[in-house]
């Protein structure tokens, strides 16, 4: 791609972005989803396959869809209570309306159906866009709606998408539907704690982007898709392997990596606001994602490949990436654990 033309979509996204986070007008927060969305359908289209083709078409409905009911539910409760302003959603139908549509901008499960599909079609890059970046504006409106929003509606979608989560990923082979199934489910634990404690989503929110960043920047960096090469990864880079196991252990929520962090103040705080069984059942779809991530990490570090090569093995990776962001978001997904008290002080 041309990088003037790469340069403008990827302004075009932070801006977008900005205008949603910067926005207390309903139509001003619908314009920069918008164009959000539109900014990424090139980078998604550029290889011209048919299977990245068909994932921008499937991502272009869906968002569309999701921005049609915004922008009907907005007018809604601006029929209702005669102004525009988030903070103004008396109208129970029109916040219900927005919550669902955002749920379903982001992936929560029941509307997750089209997110490992289309990941599924993406290059890698571009999958860590769709998986971090594009959550962010999303994000923002759900928390300004948190309080308008019924609470069991909220503890629905949350202890349904950490189970989607954990199940959906337990039977793939593809590492990107694999990531979009980790997606969900975290999505879910981010979701369950909103209305308690936002501060707590945002934390459980910097560090999933953290950790899915190393994540995909360690497959792009070994240009593994599929679980069958991840078994040859160990001979051409051990150390890159066993880092990757480790932000893998990370995302599943072991301690002492960063990824305990969240779910560690998550399920403290559902235990002081009296969820006993809440906290339960989110611990215990906890552990059907960790499954799937021990099962990478096993095909990674104890088995070694039954492919045999007659050409000369490539004992180093290839790649022309810079490794920086790949080693500033690894350090981070594996290290942050005890900073824990200062990340709280600084949440709230």
């Amino acid at each position: 791609m041309n990088p003037y033309v790469l340069a403008i979509l990827l302004s075009s996204l932070g801006l977008g972005t900005t205008l949603t986070f910067a926005s207390s007008h309903w139509l001003l927060a619908w314009m920069g989803l918008e164009i959000n969305t539109l900014a990424i359908i090139p980078l998604m289209a550029q290889h011209h396959h048919p299977r990245a083709v068909e994932a921008t078409t499937k991502y272009f409905l869906t968002q569309a869809t999701a921005a049609a009911m915004i922008m009907f539910a907005s007018t809604t409760n601006a029929w209702i209570t005669g102004e525009w302003d988030m903070n103004n959603m008396s109208s129970p139908i029109a916040s219900t309306m927005i919550i669902t549509a955002l749920a379903l901008k982001i992936g929560l499960a029941p509307m997750h159906f089209w997110m490992p599909e289309v990941l599924q079609g993406l290059d890698l890059l571009t999958g860590l866009i769709l998986s971090t970046w594009q959550k962010l504006a999303p994000f923002a409106l759900i928390i300004q709606m948190a309080q308008a929003v019924d609470p069991m509606l909220l503890t629905a979608l949350g202890t349904m998408s950490t189970l989607v989560g954990g199940w959906g990923g337990l039977n793939q082979t593809q590492l990107r539907k694999i990531l979009a199934y980790s997606s969900i489910a975290h999505m879910g634990w981010m979701i369950i704690i909103l209305q308690y404690a936002p501060q707590l989503t945002l934390v459980a929110l910097g560090m999933y982007i953290f950790m899915t960043s190393a994540a995909f920047l360690t497959l792009k960096t070994s240009s593994a898709t599929k679980i069958n090469t991840l078994t040859m990864i160990w001979s051409k880079a051990p150390t890159l392997t066993a880092t990757t196991a480790l932000v893998l252990l990370s995302l599943g929520g072991l301690p002492p990596l960063t990824g305990f962090m969240p779910k560690w103040l998550i399920l403290q705080e559902l235990a002081k606001q009296n969820l006993p069984i809440t906290a339960t059942i989110m611990a215990l779809a906890a552990l059907l994602s960790l499954y799937f991530y021990l099962r990478l990490c096993y095909a990674m570090t104890l088995t070694i490949s039954p492919n045999t090569t007659n050409s000369t093995t490539p004992w180093r990776t290839q790649t022309t990436q810079s490794s920086l962001p790949l080693t500033l978001s690894t350090t981070i997904a594996l290290g942050l654990l005890p900073m824990t008290p200062a990340i709280l002080m600084l949440a709230t």
